[in-house]
């Protein structure tokens, strides 16, 4: 990867708090929960390095990818419906990482499965745990739903964003 990528980052607030995206040319490359004070400009280019170390991130418009996704997120939030499909350009993870986020993105809206059946369509049957650290690993939550992966015993398990976030999308699917 070389600085070449370049990425149009945008922040914007929500029910949930701050939520940061970040998009190439190509699709969205970075969805990053922030909390409940507005970042600054410091500390979205570190989170956006600290995905794509080797990436140039400067502050969008919003009138390209980001600004679209940035649109369909508060849609999501308000509304309470489903996301369109969004273009994704991430440049990151494992080969089995990838099948999970595939896997993932494959759960109904308002639905759940486990990270034991996530493993499965992942090709690693016995692999929970790392179904489970691939979730955390996912750039692009809200987009890639890891928050619609749950423990076999129905526990909610983790989310990068924190439980509060997982608990609050759960329960904005199930309206």
């Amino acid at each position: 990867m070389s600085t070449d990528f370049s990425l149009e980052y945008l922040d914007f607030e929500t029910p949930l708090g701050w939520i940061i995206v970040a998009a190439s040319p190509k699709g969205v490359s970075l969805v990053d929960f922030s909390g409940r004070v507005r970042p600054s400009a410091e500390r979205i280019e570190s989170v956006v390095k600290k995905e794509y170390p080797d990436s140039n991130p400067k502050p969008g418009s919003g009138s390209g990818i980001a600004g679209a996704a940035k649109g369909y997120i508060l849609d999501y939030l308000k509304n309470r419906k489903p996301l369109p499909e969004i273009p994704l350009d991430v440049r990151k993870g494992t080969e089995f990482e990838r099948k999970v986020w595939s896997s993932i993105s494959a759960i109904p809206f308002g639905h759940t499965v486990s990270y034991k059946e996530i493993a499965a369509s992942a090709g690693q049957p016995s692999g929970a745990r790392a179904a489970g650290r691939a979730c955390g690993k996912n750039p692009v939550p809200i987009l890639v739903p890891c928050h619609r992966v749950v423990t076999s015993n129905g526990k909610l398990g983790g989310f990068s964003g924190g439980l509060e976030i997982k608990v609050a999308l759960l329960d904005l699917e199930k309206a």
